[in-house]
């Protein structure tokens, strides 16, 4: 049984339709990265799912069950993309009061609230009001109330938003441990490359619709083998040349390193006898297109 179903679920704001016939599912110990440009319907249908707002047709299960069921809401973690916290709340008494809100009991939770502020390095500032804190530090106090119940299912907004470095690779971290104990976690993200390390599964929506979906391998062998990584010397003119004579359909260049997207009919061999002859070529490899080159070309097709 999946962890979340949304089957058939339709919303409108007046006459727009934000959330058209959308259909997925998140198996138990699944990292399910929902991804779409902004205004595509992402934060429209996970307020769905948390029932801050309700769908005009179609249902949402959570373990099996609506989640108008009080049981099924209490099993999620939910980390919107808006921040806020209780500013006058101190941090431990923050994390107790969402503990046993998700029905964790006082003996069970204080060890629990104990090593995840050890690990956060939040220790030192158990006692200070949430509103003292810096923003980096309280989403990292709200991240720990997302997960602190040991929910079934976790929903992330935008989960690295205000985070150094350091601390999103710990978020990371606590994501693929979630995942190994079998929660299921639905992850919104803009960061393509996080999205590429981090999930199991995509479903891409553009325009309150879905657009493609499935396990990130299946997903990247399926959008073809015309992606090429070439790593050179030499001025990068050569490739808006390329462009123009029909072997390029778009390229991202970084400096000395290109990922190119060919042209349906273009032959890898013709690009690299074009390259050598404007630079040196350092690399040259046929690979399979990056999460952002496949968001990148789905969202403009569609």
């Amino acid at each position: 049984m999946e962890t979340l179903r949304v089957e058939n679920v339709n919303k409108s704001f007046g006459a727009l339709e934000a959330v058209k016939d959308l259909s997925l599912a998140v198996p138990p110990g699944t990292v399910y990265g929902f991804l779409g440009p902004n205004g595509a319907g992402k934060t429209t249908t996970i307020r769905m799912i948390m029932e801050i707002i309700l769908p005009d047709s179609g249902q949402i299960l959570v373990n099996g069950r609506r989640n108008t069921s009080s049981d099924a809401l209490d099993r999620v973690g939910y980390l919107p993309e808006e921040r806020g916290v209780y500013r006058k709340m101190k941090v431990r008494e923050a994390l107790e009061f969402f503990a046993e809100l998700k029905g964790m009991r006082r003996r069970t939770h204080g060890p629990k609230i104990d090593a995840w502020m050890e690990r956060f390095e939040m220790t030192s500032v158990r006692d200070k009001k949430l509103e003292e804190l810096s923003k980096g530090n309280q989403q990292k106090i709200q991240f720990l109330t997302t997960v602190i119940h040991e929910p079934d299912l976790i929903i992330l907004d935008e989960p690295f938003m205000g985070l150094d470095p350091l601390n999103a690779d710990l978020v990371k971290e606590v994501i693929l441990e979630q995942k190994a104990r079998g929660a299921a976690i639905v992850f919104s993200t803009h960061l393509m490359e996080s999205a590429e390390k981090l999930c199991d599964a995509i479903c891409l929506i553009n325009k309150g619709q879905k657009v493609l979906d499935g396990e990130v391998r299946s997903v990247k062998r399926n959008f073809g083998r015309n992606h090429v990584a070439l790593g050179y010397e030499g001025k990068p003119d050569f490739l808006v040349e390329l462009k123009n004579h029909g072997l390029v359909e778009r390229y991202n260049d970084s400096g000395n390193h290109v990922e190119i997207h060919l042209r349906n009919a273009a032959s890898p061999q013709k690009l690299l006898a074009a390259a050598m002859q404007n630079v040196e070529v350092l690399r040259f490899e046929v690979v399979e297109p990056s999460l952002h080159e496949i968001f990148i070309a789905t969202v403009k097709e569609n």
